[in-house]
C-alpha cells in the first residue's frame, strides 16, 4: 500500500543496504512503525477484476504496436506470421473490450460513475475505466491528495535563495497516461479546459507545464463530480 521507492529510501537512510526477503519484511515493519502511513481500504474482488481487465487491454495494445513496428522492418519470410499474430491479438483485444463492457454494466455504481465521467468532453471509455479500476479513491480525497496520488502535483525544489523549477514525479503511471491523452483532447474540445490551457499559454507557460496544469484541473473536477454525483458543467470554469 506504500510506494516501494519510499520504503527502499527508508532502508538506506537507516543504514540497511542488504536486501533479502527476511530483511525486507523487517524494513517494512520498521517503516510502518515509524512513518505510520495512512490506512487505505483494500480493493474488493470486483475492482481487482476490472483492474486486471484494463491491465490486460493495455498489454495487448502494447503487443499489437510492437508487432506492427516489426512488420515495417522485417522481411517477407516472417510477415505472414506477424500478420497472423496481430490478427489473434486484435481478436483478444475485442474480447477484453466486451468483458469490460459487461463488467461495467453489471455494477450499478460503476455504471453511474462512468456515466458521470463520460459527461466530460475528452473523457472516453478507456480513460473512464482506467480511473474506475486504477483510482478507486476518486471522489473520496481532496484535490491536493488526489493530485499527489496520481502524480500530477508539482513539488518544490528550493534551497536557500535558489528557487528551483517545480516538477511532478511518482504517482500511478496508468492513470497519468490515460489522463494525459484525455487532457490533450480536452484542450481542443472541452470549453473549460481549452480556456484554461489557452490562458496559461498566453502567460508564456511551456506546453508541458500548461498541459500538466490542465491534467490537474481536469482531475480535480472529475474528483468533485464523483464526490458530489454531478455531471460536467461549464460552470467548472472557475474551479481551482
Amino acid at each position: 500500500m506504500v510506494n516501494p521507492r519510499q520504503v527502499r529510501d527508508f532502508a538506506k537512510a537507516t543504514g540497511q543496504l542488504a536486501k533479502t526477503d527476511s530483511i525486507d519484511a523487517g524494513v517494512l515493519a520498521h517503516f510502518a512503525e515509524v512513518i505510520r502511513p495512512e490506512l487505505r481500504p483494500l480493493p474488493d474482488a470486483v475492482t481487482l477484476e476490472l483492474r486486471a481487465l484494463t491491465s490486460r487491454r493495455r498489454h495487448l495494445l502494447e503487443m499489437i504496436a510492437a508487432e506492427n513496428n516489426r512488420l515495417e522492418m522485417t522481411s517477407k519470410a516472417v510477415r505472414k506470421s506477424i500478420n497472423a499474430h496481430v490478427g489473434y491479438l486484435e481478436q483478444a483485444l475485442e474480447h477484453i473490450n466486451q468483458e469490460l463492457d459487461r463488467a461495467i454494466e453489471q455494477s450499478p455504481i460503476w455504471k453511474e460513475n462512468e456515466d458521470l465521467l463520460r459527461s466530460a468532453k475528452g473523457i472516453g471509455p478507456v480513460t473512464s475505466r482506467t480511473l474506475l479500476a486504477e483510482l478507486p479513491e476518486l471522489g473520496t480525497l481532496d484535490r491536493k491528495q488526489i493530485a499527489a496520488l496520481v502524480g500530477v502535483a508539482p513539488f518544490n525544489r528550493d534551497s536557500g535563495s535558489l528557487k528551483g523549477r517545480r516538477s511532478i514525479w511518482g504517482g500511478r503511471a496508468p492513470v497519468r497516461g490515460a489522463l494525459y491523452m484525455a487532457t490533450l483532447v480536452a484542450t481542443r474540445r472541452n470549453p473549460v479546459i481549452r480556456y484554461f490551457y489557452n490562458r496559461l499559454i498566453a502567460k508564456g507557460k511551456l506546453f508541458k507545464v500548461a498541459l500538466v496544469a490542465c491534467m490537474r484541473k481536469l482531475l480535480t473536477i472529475l474528483n468533485s463530480m464523483i464526490k458530489h454525483k454531478t455531471r460536467w458543467s461549464n460552470s467548472f470554469l472557475h474551479t481551482t
